[in-house]
């Protein structure tokens, strides 16, 4: 090792004695790990990794006078790392037993050379990517150190969770309320694989997400190799984007790529990383910005449908416009649109919250979890005007109307049925064209005194439905209506699956707050994740709500550790029936018995509490809004836990 003078000395332990006669320990000195040794009176720091397969040597024992590595037995001599009778000992390194402990001495580290990693990173980090969700392990190492150095500098938020289903959810929901990527991180194998089911979420919902996942080193691709599973092709169906990084890849070029497909075709993206690319020296490889690789996307639609669009228009007396989550960045312009036609703005479930219900033209969700306001005005129409919206069959958006729809993808256009106007251009562009155009010369009914007469009709069949009481449990109608007096007006609110999202999409009154779900795939379980993924989104500055029944939140519910533990300021109304109630639903209604639907739950409250969070159990309708105040004013994570009539939705 030279000149113990111009060594770097590390405690390893506060006392020798720490350490028996024929003992070893694992220490580390620096970013080293040692087998320190204690034999015939001797401290002895040897190179930890066994040379054949890097079996940790302080995880190993003396026997016989001779260290032993637990992997496969090999032996070195506890002082001198020889390996009697062969030539592939491990290096001893100088150690000294001083007052106040044992040291180790090393020469001074050298500055950390640029690896591939970091030039992925740091391009990925340029190219807007500031959260992580993930989970670190043996495949990705080096991949998560160059994520830490962009952390230390302040340019990326990295939050570690308990199951990487959960790193999926969260990333897709930050997409759906940002438009940006977030990434979730994961090893080979099965911590991947866990990833599948949220990026399909983001898929189908066209929330861009960035997969990033570790690989087995590739000498060993192919080998049926521990952890390996072929992620290219596991992920082609999902991944619109799908790489395996290779020693020759032009690396910062593949992340741009990966965010570029991620933000232009809001979809998913997917890197692999072979161990042993990832420590890989970058060389004279430089990190690459989004400067002159993107262009604006503000596509005007063409005049010929443009045209179409407006002459419809102008024959209409009572047109409704109908927004779904697509048209979520636009909304300042349409709802001026909708004032300048009196038309009346009805929103897909996905769309809840893009126009407040107490606007004089907001109608509240239109569809199966929706309200008899949405769906009267589009029976009373004579034109839809749709916009962002995907005509799925939880919205049941009419064919016997005549239609206008706008949409930023052509292929979104007339997909399920003729269309009389469609429209390809992008949303805001499109309606500020379509209002210069019609000017002030609309000759539409002014439909605002029928959209208070029905929310009346509306609210006194919702006052008739709250006197139900089976002694069962509280109602979801009770619940929601509580919420809805309660839940900060900006808050985003992240609802699972289930018949607690029908009732918030039918009972919850909405004032600005932004609502996420897991729309087409219908994910049990999204509502928690999705909750961290706003929380990170919005940087703490919004309050963050997240509904779930007892079926859904026992999906991620280690994921409440998490929250607690980056001080997620996160409220979780948690319905249980301990039921799948809306299962159950089903059942009857395919004339069917009622089976294994029953659940057996724990005192979620309790285990709040446990968790380091806040936690309150209510059993009875009075103690409702005092519950809900204390959760919501909480600072911090909080769980309030409603025993719930399954019956009463």
């Amino acid at each position: 090792m030279g000149n113990k003078s111009k060594l770097d000395w590390h405690k390893v332990l506060d006392n020798k004695d720490q350490l028996h006669e024929n003992r070893v320990v694992t220490v580390t000195a620096g970013h080293k790990s040692f087998c320190l040794t204690h034999f015939e009176g001797k401290f002895t720091a040897l190179d930890n990794k066994c040379p054949h397969q890097g079996g940790p040597l302080g995880e190993g024992s003396i026997e016989k006078g001779l260290l032993r590595c637990p992997w496969h037995g090999w032996d070195y001599h506890p002082s001198t790392g020889n390996a009697p009778g062969f030539d592939d000992g491990v290096e001893a390194f100088p150690t000294e037993i001083r007052d106040d402990g044992v040291y180790v001495g090393l020469a001074a580290e050298k500055a950390h050379e640029t690896t591939v990693s970091d030039v992925m990173v740091e391009t990925l980090v340029n190219w807007g990517l500031d959260t992580v969700f993930g989970m670190v392990g043996h495949s990705n190492l080096g991949f998560a150190d160059a994520m830490k150095r962009q952390e230390e500098k302040g340019k990326l938020k990295y939050i570690g969770i308990r199951h990487e289903g959960a790193a999926a959810f969260a990333a897709s929901a930050y997409g759906k309320l940002t438009g940006k990527p977030a990434a979730c991180f994961a090893i080979a194998g099965p911590g991947s694989t866990n990833m599948f089911t949220g990026m399909w979420d983001a898929k189908v919902d066209r929330a861009p997400l960035l997969a990033l996942t570790g690989q087995v080193a590739t000498q060993v691709v192919g080998t049926g190799n521990f952890q390996e599973v072929d992620l290219v092709s596991a992920f082609q169906s999902v991944a619109e984007f799908n790489h395996r990084v290779q020693s020759d890849s032009r690396h910062s070029e593949l992340a741009t790529l990966a965010m570029k497909y991620a933000i232009l075709n809001r979809d998913v993206s997917h890197l692999t990383f072979p161990d042993e690319i990832q420590e890989q020296a970058a060389g004279e490889e430089q990190a690459q910005t989004p400067d002159g690789r993107i262009s604006s996307l503000n596509i005007s639609p063409p005049q010929e449908s443009l045209s179409k669009a407006i002459d419809l228009i102008k024959a209409s007396k009572r047109p409704v416009i109908i927004v779904g989550h697509g048209a979520r960045f636009h909304m300042a312009g349409i709802i001026q649109l909708a004032e300048l036609l009196n038309a009346p703005v009805c929103t897909t479930f996905k769309g809840k919250g893009l126009i407040s219900d107490h606007h004089p033209l907001g109608c509240g969700v239109l569809g199966r979890s929706g309200t008899p306001i949405a769906s009267w005005f589009m029976n009373e129409s004579d034109l839809l005007i749709v916009l962002g919206a995907s005509f799925s069959n939880h919205t049941g958006i009419t064919d016997k109307k005549p239609t206008i729809q706008v949409d930023f993808d052509p292929m979104a256009l007339s997909k399920f049925h003729k269309i009389d106007a469609p429209v390809w251009g992008e949303i805001s562009v499109t309606v500020r064209l379509l209002k210069e155009a019609l000017g002030s010369g609309i000759q539409t009914e002014n439909q605002t005194p029928q959209v208070a007469g029905r929310w009346d009709i509306w609210r006194k069949e919702k006052k008739k439905r709250q006197q139900e009481d089976s002694g069962k449990g509280i109602s979801s109608i009770a619940v929601f209506d509580a919420l809805a007096k309660l839940a900060p007006d900006n808050a985003v609110i992240c609802v699972d699956v289930g018949n607690n999202a029908y009732s918030l999409g039918r009972y919850f009154e909405c004032q600005n707050q932004s609502f996420l779900m897991s729309g087409y795939l219908g994910s049990i379980g999204f509502a928690f994740p999705a909750a961290m993924g706003a929380w990170a989104a919005t940087k703490g500055n919004r309050p963050v709500i997240a509904v779930a029944g007892d079926g859904g939140f026992g999906q991620y519910m280690a994921e409440l550790t998490t929250s607690v533990r980056y001080g997620m300021d996160i409220k979780l109304i948690l319905l249980n029936n301990s039921e799948l109630g809306k299962i159950s639903k089903e059942q009857r209604a395919a004339e069917l018995d009622v089976w294994q639907t029953d659940l057996l739950n724990p005192n979620f409250a309790e285990y709040a509490e446990s968790c380091g969070a806040l936690g309150i159990r209510i059993t009875a309708k009075d103690q409702i809004e005092d519950a809900m105040k204390k959760v919501i004013s909480h600072s911090g994570t909080a769980l309030l836990e409603i025993i719930t009539d399954v019956n009463l939705v």
